[in-house]
């Protein structure tokens, strides 16, 4: 099936043809290394990383590169305030990014360029701007004639003209046109410069994802990625400087995420309310956070509170608790890289609806709920195994064997969506220690509780057998009777 996407350029769903056949170049804007990740910017590198999961699943060859902006006013004033190099600001936030997407399960791109590392590439760039007469000079800064631009705001939907009449906008006396943006900035005096055909200085900000894009996945590739707060002016403003430079057509599909709202209010500095991924999976299991982002479609706003997100950690409990049990009826978890399932015809179809799911503007939302029908149905029909013997060994090869496929087809899903990562024990064990150590659970106390179980049950007495199990579950401690002996987990 063709997978469609909602391309942000046409405001439409469009059928997914690569420029290349089997092969996708993928850009993404990636963060400005100044302070900690915050879970807006969690969301945006989630999103493009399940994006980059499934097309690979599909067969493509996929190069995603995804950049660093290391070198931008907000570095430089860090870099003033804390009295160190911009240097060695931008790697501690880099180094603090990759623990938290690692954490988060995010795979690395294919190529992580940064800013600094491209300033000959940017200067060529400009040179020919200017060269084209899309650029200029003046006060040792560079900067681009939106005016000249024929095409500028098809992006984002905004007239030059109107907005023009409604301007706002910080007067620059350099500048011919208010709309105009920076190519090459002047350097102030203590600011890190790089020498230009127009005096020491450093990049703008847009020109840079121009020249970083173009050096890696040419002058036209299939897909450019980011928040919706990048459509203007930063998308935008790439467009018109590359299309200018190279004359044709630079990005095929531009792909937005949507914000991340924190209980029903933007998340913003003024209000106090950003919240770091380095805290946030304190406490929550980052595969929690994952699956709540993925919760709802990549192009709408989602809401983060402590209710949504603790509903979502107990849904991941129940998928985690299906593969524990998969694990103990068939001795280990499937293997997804070594699986023959030749004349397994399942009555529904999983896999499939799911990738219908993906396929359809790689709705994961719709795809987490076939997870979970998925996981519904394989419990079903464990219970059922559960309750009967199969005495035919034909009977009971051909049911460990649906049981087999199903459980491989939800971890295909899960793997998609960055999710099921961990072995069932672990996860659980985890979450016991978690609580063990935050809530100062007696674990003593717990163990002889479920003596108390086991030996009113031994005596029939069954009310305070159950007793003492609603009693636990009060404490949100689930108990399993296994033939080794009950076992206890902690849920969300």
């Amino acid at each position: 099936m063709t997978i469609n996407v909602y391309n942000s350029l046409h405001r439409s769903k469009e059928p997914f043809e690569t420029l290349e056949p089997g092969r996708v170049k993928m850009y993404v804007c990636g963060p400005t290394v100044y302070d900690s990740c915050h879970i807006g910017h969690a969301r945006s590198v989630i999103v493009f990383d399940v994006i980059f999961r499934y097309l690979k699943t599909c067969g493509y060859d996929v190069t995603y590169v995804r950049n660093f902006t290391d070198i931008d006013d907000k570095i430089i004033n860090r870099s003033n305030e804390l009295g160190v190099s911009t240097e060695s600001l931008a790697q501690k936030y880099i180094d603090e990014f990759h623990h938290d997407m690692d954490g988060l399960n995010v795979l690395r791109p294919t190529l992580e360029p940064r800013a600094t590392e491209h300033i000959d590439h940017i200067i060529r760039i400009i040179e020919i701007l200017m060269d084209k007469g899309y650029a200029y000079a003046s006060g040792g800064d560079v900067f681009f004639s939106v005016d000249l631009f024929e095409g500028y705001g098809k992006l984002s939907g905004r007239k030059l003209e109107d907005m023009t009449a409604g301007a706002r906008v910080e007067v620059d006396q350099h500048k011919k046109n208010p709309f105009d943006f920076v190519l090459w900035k002047a350097s102030k005096p203590n600011e890190p410069f790089w020498d230009s055909p127009w005096g020491k200085g450093r990049p703008g900000w847009h020109i840079e994802c121009s020249a970083m894009s173009e050096d890696y996945l040419g002058a036209s590739f299939d897909i450019h990625g980011g928040g919706k707060d990048l459509i203007f002016p930063h998308h935008e403003n790439e467009i018109a400087q590359s299309e200018a430079a190279f004359g044709h057509t630079s990005v095929k599909y531009w792909i937005h995420n949507g914000f991340v709202n924190i209980n029903h209010e933007k998340m913003s500095k003024s209000l106090g309310n950003f919240l770091m991924i380095k805290d946030i999976v304190k406490e929550y299991h980052p595969e929690a956070v994952r699956l709540f982002l993925l919760s709802h479609h990549y192009r709408s706003p989602v809401d983060f509170t402590d209710l949504a997100i603790r509903n979502v950690a107990a849904g991941l409990d129940k998928i985690y608790a299906m593969l524990e049990r998969t694990e103990n009826y068939l001795g280990s978890l499937p293997d997804m890289n070594a699986e023959d399932h030749d004349g397994i015809v399942p009555e529904k179809n999983f896999w499939e609806l799911f990738c219908n799911a993906m396929n359809d503007d790689f709705n994961t939302a719709q795809g987490i709920g076939i997870i979970y029908d998925s996981v519904r149905s394989l419990n079903r029909l464990l219970d059922q195994t559960d309750l009967i013997s199969l005495p035919d060994q034909a009977d009971d090869i051909k049911n460990r064997q649906t049981i087999h496929y199903e459980c491989l087809n939800i971890m295909k899903m899960g793997n998609i969506l960055g999710l099921l990562a961990e072995s069932p024990v672990t996860y659980f064990q985890q979450k016991k220690e978690k609580v063990i150590n935050e809530e100062s659970i007696d674990e003593a106390m717990i163990e002889t509780l479920i003596q108390d179980r086991k030996d009113a049950r031994k005596a029939k007495d069954f009310n305070k057998a159950d007793e003492i199990r609603d009693r636990l579950k009060e404490m949100n401690i689930e108990i399993e009777d296994r033939p080794e002996g009950t076992i206890w987990k902690v849920l969300s």
